[in-house]
């Protein structure tokens, strides 16, 4: 059948469009390809040692197994936290030279920065790992600088920079302050001879300004662009932000409406770009008598959070390791028969009946590699091997 538009119709629709779809294809690349850690772990610089990574494994296991029982896991979760915990304790792991570490000067933290690059030269032991400096506003910019630059100075001369390296920006009052990171960053990497676009870093999202700027426009789609293709992920605050926006601290919490607000900028301006997202931390911490309390309020938050589709949060003391993995494995475990069988019905819908849409397969097929990723499935468990799931996720099948 012939239509009746002439070809100049058709040519003049992608020469009008070229331009937007060069910069759609740029901006919107997709979800990338790996794993997300399920989890980032903030400890001091000043705590950072060897064994750090060994000793939160054994304090996670020590009170897991003596009351762990008391969740009422299922067997198959309760025997893949014990295995988590015994082989992989922390998968991210940002050694904090912010709040978490404070001000002791500038000659211990020119001595703490140098020493925890050394450290983790020798140490390793994470499948991710960076450190936190100081904001780039101007009471702390050159700190900030100076200490990533002599930590990177203490890695550096004894190896190369790790796999699934990356570095934190805190507390960020204007976009301007993510295009100076970006700028210092390339500046670091021609000093240390590293590759260009090596060094890259999450912003974290504790401000008001990081939201909405003074003109109204919406900040946190700006950090992304003003990153230059640095931004690896947007992680909430949840104290700092809550306190800026006068939440008395007695309902400063990730579950707040004002959290759920900032969060939810976070993931419509995120969402295409290859930008992941964390949730932030809770500070009721699992010690003491308040072990099987705090437990059951940090299980029901990382559920929550997987449930709006943010896939890692920050943990602040061993004791909370069992809870992220158990609710972790939890969620994609219970959900996982659902998910094999609809996809399996998308990839055979001309006799199954099932009318899915290739979004739907694609979110089903990247839900099952989480999973598989993070340790809460196994492959055998799977409709589809790897290679076939990510073709679904990257909606080539």
């Amino acid at each position: 059948m012939d239509g009746r538009l002439a070809e100049d119709v058709y040519a003049a629709a992608d020469a009008r469009l070229a331009e937007a779809d060069a910069r759609v294809a740029a901006r919107y690349p997709g979800e990338p390809s790996g794993r997300q850690p399920v989890h980032t772990v903030y400890v001091p610089a000043s705590q950072y040692r060897t064994r750090l990574v060994a000793d939160w494994g054994k304090q996670a296991m020590r009170v897991f197994m003596e009351q762990g029982e008391a969740l009422g896991l299922d067997e198959a979760v309760f025997e893949r936290v014990r295995t988590k915990l015994l082989m992989e304790p922390i998968e991210d792991l940002r050694i904090d030279f912010e709040d978490g570490y404070g001000k002791p000067g500038d000659d211990a933290e020119d001595k703490d920065a140098v020493a925890a690059g050394r450290t983790l030269a020798v140490t390793g032991g994470t499948p991710f790992v960076g450190i936190r400096f100081k904001s780039f506003e101007q009471a702390t910019r050159r700190r900030g600088i100076r200490t990533l630059d002599l930590f990177l100075s203490g890695l550096l001369e004894s190896g190369p920079l790790p796999q699934g390296f990356v570095v934190t920006l805190p507390k960020v009052t204007a976009v301007e302050q993510v295009a100076a990171c970006a700028e210092v960053l390339g500046r670091l990497e021609s000093a240390y001879g590293l590759p260009e676009g090596e060094l890259r870093f999450e912003v974290q999202i504790e401000t008001s300004q990081s939201i909405l700027g003074t003109d109204g426009t919406v900040s946190v789609a700006r950090v992304i662009q003003a990153a230059g293709g640095r931004c690896s992920g947007l992680h909430y605050g949840t104290y700092d932000y809550s306190a800026g926006l006068g939440i008395s601290a007695e309902y400063q919490s990730m579950e707040h409406p004002a959290a759920d607000f900032a969060k939810q900028f976070m993931q419509v301006a995120a969402a295409g770009t290859g930008v992941r997202l964390s949730d932030g931390s809770t500070n009721k911490l699992p010690i003491g008598d308040q072990v099987l309390p705090a437990w059951q309020e940090h299980l029901r938050l990382v559920r929550r959070s997987l449930e709006r589709g943010f896939y890692q949060g920050w943990d602040l003391h061993p004791h909370q390791l069992p809870t992220r993995f158990a609710a972790t494995y939890a969620f994609f475990r219970e959900g996982s028969p659902v998910a094999s069988e609809r996809l399996t019905a998308y990839a055979d819908r001309a006799s199954s009946g099932i009318l899915d849409e290739p979004a739907t397969a694609q979110a089903l097929a990247t839900y099952l590699l989480r999973g598989l990723d993070c340790g809460a499935l196994d492959e055998s468990e799977s409709p589809f091997d790897r290679v076939t799931l990510d073709r679904y996720a990257r909606r080539l099948l």
